[in-house]
């Protein structure tokens, strides 16, 4: 799907930027907390990216110094997709959290966390276990749905504490959700967490979509300006009309006599253009004063014959 694939490649890319063993460290430390079972006799991780899952394992056997550590199995899903599932039993589940200095009640303690150097690799290990950022085409959105409710405040304090990014939180059908919508919190997330790549396509994306609204906007500025233009035309021609049908067009000053045989003829014309017309050019300003005084001549006219009409019901009456 394409929202997976997006999230798939940003973990994709987080792994590849892990050089150093403190880093998986680090980013180990992020995903155990966040899987999807922890405890001294038992540890659960759930994926369905590859990456991810050798990573896991890859890391585990090399902390414990056992090939065989960590149970890999492998289930096939109805869209295509495979889930790996990665069991640790027995007394390797309390000897790992004791060498990585996990806290088995899932909270992000400031006495055993990594040093502050290494906090983006905890995160994007937070991020590895529970986290999906959607394709930006679509819309701006990343979530973390944590295990519990202190895990996410966790979270958001070493978020907000460390980097500035405020991220929001919802309950969502009994799980916790610590969320993030603003386009520049998900870059400086992505970017923090090392998908760099990742964070320029998301840029990219945003500026095509800024500079599309920004046509759209004045695409549709302009056609609302146009319509406007084309209504106050046909009131002007109107006004024009039922002059010349009363006191004729040459009973009008030689401006307003201009003016209204241009408008008449050039229906499509904007202020500007019935100004520059003129002989000699006028103003837009100057323009729209001359056609406000045929229209007050029209408007009067139309008065007028709406009394002529009054007396004259009443005399039949």
């Amino acid at each position: 799907m394409e929202e997976l694939s997006f999230s798939y490649n940003v973990k994709t890319e987080i792994i590849q930027k892990i050089n150093t063993r403190q880093k998986a460290d680090a980013c180990l430390t992020g995903m155990l907390c966040c899987c999807n079972s922890l405890s001294d006799e038992h540890i659960l991780f759930l994926t369905e990216n590859k990456q991810c899952a050798d990573f896991f394992v890859n890391n585990i056997s090399r902390l414990l110094n056992c090939e065989n550590a960590a149970k890999v199995y492998e289930a096939d899903r109805k869209n295509g997709v495979v889930l790996y599932s990665i069991e640790i039993c027995g007394e390797d589940c309390g000897r790992l959290l004791g060498l990585l200095g996990i806290d088995p009640m899932r909270r992000l303690d400031m006495q055993r966390l990594p040093k502050k150097k290494y906090y983006p690799q905890l995160i994007a290990g937070i991020f590895l276990a529970c986290g999906s950022v959607n394709n930006p085409e679509k819309k701006y959105h990343m979530e973390f749905v944590m295990p519990a409710l202190d895990m996410c405040n966790d979270l958001g304090l070493l978020l907000i504490d460390s980097y500035g990014i405020v991220p929001k939180h919802v309950e969502r059908k009994n799980a916790q959700i610590v969320y993030l919508k603003e386009s520049e919190n998900i870059i400086d997330m992505l970017t923090l967490m090392g998908a760099s790549m990742s964070s320029m396509e998301l840029m990219n994306v945003k500026m095509f979509k800024d500079m599309r609204n920004k046509i759209n906007r004045a695409v549709n500025c302009d056609n609302a300006n146009i319509e406007k233009s084309l209504r106050a035309a046909e009131k002007q021609i109107a006004d024009i009309e039922i002059i010349d049908s009363t006191m004729g067009i040459g009973s009008l000053p030689e401006n307003l006599k201009e003016i209204a045989r241009i408008r008449y003829d050039n229906p499509d014309f904007n202020l500007k253009e019935l100004g520059a017309a003129l002989d000699p050019p006028i103003s837009r300003s100057g323009a729209n004063h001359r056609l406000q005084k045929l229209a007050e001549i029209a408007d009067r006219i139309r008065r007028e014959k709406g009394m002529e009409t009054a007396n004259k019901e009443l005399k039949e009456e």
